[in-house]
């Protein structure tokens, strides 16, 4: 459908994409009911003004919380045609130097030609009455940059972008786009997907060997090795070999390390011996070095906590041991603490004494706590387990940082620094470099910092090793936690993880515990077997709430989407709820899923796990599915497209579980499962149950597991990078 009319005014914008919300005042339509009606509208427009004529394509849609709008999918300024509507725009405020005088005299001579000819020709004006040189290029100049916003989106969309692509190149690069359309395309891989770019370049370009190409896929094969590897640094060869397996284009090795020249030239890459990093890579580890430096050489007075820690103990009613108390007093007297340990050794207990103790001190109250003490983790749930624990308010790291998911990057940085003085963040070991060194760049220097996780568990998603490479440099105040706190006399969970962690399993793991049970099963006799136990445990109490299924991946008979097509059926039987079908995937009010991706507009975070609420179907004046889901009391709307961020949570996969504890966990385990069954996945999965484990599968395929060290080494530097800083001084 298309509609003519003129912005009114606006009711939303978004600076970073062009999103607009605003009320329009339709002139022109097919369809006869919107003619010289007011109506909303939404979509990408740039540049937006109000009182000019405009010409919007989309449909007309009935939003979930602001009821009729016309979606907008494409738009184009229109120039006035007629006389009358020409003067009025060439003497508006928008053309500088014109006023109505000048107007009618370009009319006299151009009629309704004169924009179009002014913009072909700005000495055209000069033929008009009292026309100065300077009033001239007011005139011209007007013009063009009245136009150039639909001239950009115009040559935009003609390559092959879409309006909402277009919207976010023309809103970050404004008068940069031009000359990066005429020179390389490939920068705008900042904020659109490399193989969209790629595919846009060779339609347009045709030349597949274009250097400006090869430099592009070079750059990307660092970031995609990065992303699957966890790498910081590459070899040159390995890169180079890359190269043709992702894109199939074979490069000369001569002129390929010419453009690592010219790459390292433009600030694009680091070479180091035989390695390169990518810039932001390398950056990223300087960053962590000089900034924790600085932390570590703020001067601290020491105080004799040994009392205060007496009294707490009676107030909690609890022992604490040695090393717990040297990880409760030392973090309170260092700037940078590291406190590490497996499960059961009590990193939870140690935060919340830190925090009680802290506060004690320094006689807060509940606003001075707000201001000074930050509680972060990577993930929600890891969050509201902080929280919980300690009773005080905790954070994911992004939205401390006020994470902006349009730009991808933080408003809280170095020059808009947060203030807190006690900064304690949890699961560390989930964290990457880029995300540390943002936190360390939104933080003061006077900072207490205090860092806690399980250096033993699996890396982040993203590059790096941070937990290990800080643990490693031995320059920072670091606690190891070794003792095991029993659940009871007969419990094994914590032990088990242990000896996986050793790499030296006892036969006490084929034993029933009070807390675990290992029971041995055939691979195609798996999932069945998993029925039967969580249909025998609904009578104990186990529910989608307190019990989780881990796997290792998604594929397969023993997969995460095979199980959760009959955990679906087990906890959530049909039974008359609204359904919503995405692909193939069937979801049901009720589910339990999980989300992807992060959303902090929405404040629901990847691996945060919610439950359906309901799912409602809008019919007029079009047809449109709304899924609702709470996450923990945080009710978040979903249109069908956004379906595609979520999946069912019944089964998870063990990465996803990171930051998470639950009270009941059953792991399937196979040789089918191939190398992803490896020493580091089972630690982690088997360190996610609180009160019990089940294991269920083959005891040869988790002792072959236990000594699989697959994925175990990732490239870093950041060691090194420490220890250079730390010796300077």
């Amino acid at each position: 459908m298309k509609i003519i009319g003129k912005l009114k005014s606006v009711i939303y914008s978004n600076d970073t994409n062009g999103y607009l919300v605003a009320l329009f005042r339709v002139q022109k339509s097919e369809e006869e009911k919107l003619v010289k009606k007011t109506i909303t509208i939404a979509g990408n427009l740039l540049d937006y003004k109000l009182e000019v004529p405009v010409a919007l394509e989309g449909e007309l849609v009935n939003h979930e919380k602001y009821g009729s709008q016309f979606k907008v999918s494409n738009y184009e300024i229109i120039l006035p045609e007629e006389n009358e509507d020409i003067l009025e725009f060439l003497s508006s405020s928008f053309i500088k130097g014109c006023g109505k005088k000048t107007a009618e005299r370009i009319i006299n001579i151009y009629g309704s030609d004169a924009i179009n000819i002014i913009k072909e020709n700005k000495f055209a004006l000069d033929k008009v009455e009292g026309m100065s040189d300077t009033k001239r290029d007011k005139i011209y100049e007007s013009i063009l940059n009245f136009s150039k916003s639909s001239d950009t989106i115009l040559r935009l969309k003609n390559l092959g972008f879409s309006i909402e692509e277009a919207g976010k190149i023309y809103t970050k690069y404004k008068d940069k786009i031009i000359d990066i359309l005429d020179n390389n395309i490939y920068l705008l891989n900042e904020i659109i997907d490399f193989k969209r770019l790629d595919a846009i370049f060779l339609n347009n370009y045709e030349d597949k060997f274009d250097k400006r190409r090869i430099k592009a896929i070079i750059l990307e094969c660092m970031k995609e090795v990065s992303n699957r590897m966890g790498d910081i640094y590459y070899d040159k060869e390995a890169i180079y070999g890359v190269i043709n397996k992702l894109f199939n284009v074979y490069v000369d090795y001569e002129l390929y390390l010419e453009y690592l020249e010219e790459l390292e030239k433009e600030f694009l890459i680091v070479s180091s011996d035989n390695n390169i990093y990518l810039e932001e890579n390398y950056q990223n580890e300087l960053v962590i070095a000089e900034y924790l430096k600085k932390i570590a050489n703020k001067s601290v007075k020491e105080y004799d906590y040994s009392e205060n820690i007496k009294k707490l103990e009676k107030k909690l009613n609890i022992t604490y041991n040695d090393d717990q108390k040297k990880a409760i007093t030392s973090s309170l007297n260092n700037n940078i603490t590291i406190i590490s340990g497996g499960p059961g050794t009590g990193k939870t207990t140690i935060i919340n004494a830190i925090v009680k103790l802290y506060i004690e001190k320094n006689k807060l109250s509940s606003i001075d706590i707000l201001e000074q003490i930050a509680l972060l983790a990577p993930t929600g749930r890891a969050a509201k387990k902080m929280s919980m624990s300690t009773n005080l308010k905790a954070s994911t790291i992004h939205r401390y940082l006020k994470w902006n998911k349009d730009s991808n990057d933080f408003l809280i940085n170095e020059n808009n620094k947060n203030f807190q003085k006690l900064i304690i963040v949890d699961e560390v070991s989930m964290i990457d470099n880029h995300l540390f060194a943002s936190l360390l760049k939104g933080v003061h220097s006077y900072v207490k910092l205090i860092l806690v996780g399980d250096a033993f568990q699996l890396p982040s998603v993203g590059p790096g090793l941070l937990l290990s490479d800080l643990i490693n440099s031995d320059v920072f105040n670091y606690i190891p936690l070794n003792l095991i706190y029993r659940q009871s006399e007969n419990s094994y969970i914590p032990y088990l993880a242990r000896e996986i962690k050793n790499k030296d399993l006892s036969e006490e793991f084929l034993n029933k515990k009070d807390d675990y049970n290992f029971i041995p099963m055939d691979s195609k006799n798996i999932s069945l077997a998993i029925k039967k136990i969580i249909e025998t445990g609904q009578i104990k109490g186990f529910t989608e709430n307190n019990l989780q299924v881990l796997a290792p991946k998604y594929k397969g008979d023993n997969g995460i989407d095979n199980l959760n097509k009959m955990l679906c059926e087990l906890f959530n039987p049909s039974n008359g709820q609204r359904e919503i079908y995405y692909g193939d995937i069937l979801y049901k009010e009720g589910d339990k899923v999980l989300q992807l991706v992060n959303d902090a507009d929405n404040n629901v975070f990847n691996g945060d796990i919610g439950f359906i609420k309901s799912i409602a179907t809008i019919n007029a004046p079009y047809r449109k599915e709304i899924v609702t889901i709470d996450y923990d009391g945080n009710l978040v709307m979903y249109q069908k497209k956004d379906l595609k961020n979520i999946k069912h949570a019944y089964a998870i996969t063990i990465h996803k579980s990171q930051g998470s504890e639950f009270d009941y966990v059953i792991m399937p385990i196979s040789f089918n499962y191939g190398n992803m069954l490896y020493n580091k996945i089972l630690y982690t999965g088997v360190s996610r149950a609180k009160k019990s484990l089940i294991l269920i599968g083959d005891a040869n395929a988790f002792y072959k597991g236990v000594l699989n060290d697959y994925g175990e080494v990732r490239k870093t530097s950041l060691k090194l990078r420490i220890l250079n800083e730390f010796i300077d001084t």
